[in-house]
């Protein structure tokens, strides 16, 4: 299974942070929750071009959280 790596996706919102839209995904990749988090503050500062009353940043699971499905196929007959 991949490890599980989490990336800082940046987020264009309304004035009253409501109806945020996912802008752009920071090329980085943290292996922890708290690095990832730690990181956000420099990240909001790269991404201030974006034009959105309020741009937001948080952290999300990359790999890892995939099922894996081994069992062979089966032809269906109809």
């Amino acid at each position: 299974m991949d490890p599980i790596l989490y990336v800082i996706a940046i987020m264009g919102c309304a004035d009253d942070a409501s109806q945020c839209r996912s802008a752009r995904v920071e090329p980085a990749t943290y292996t922890s929750m708290a690095t990832c988090q730690a990181a956000m503050p420099d990240a909001l500062v790269r991404n201030t071009d974006l034009s959105y009353p309020t741009i937001s940043a948080a952290c999300q699971q990359r790999g890892g959280q995939f099922a894996r499905n081994d069992a062979p196929q089966t032809a269906r007959g109809g």
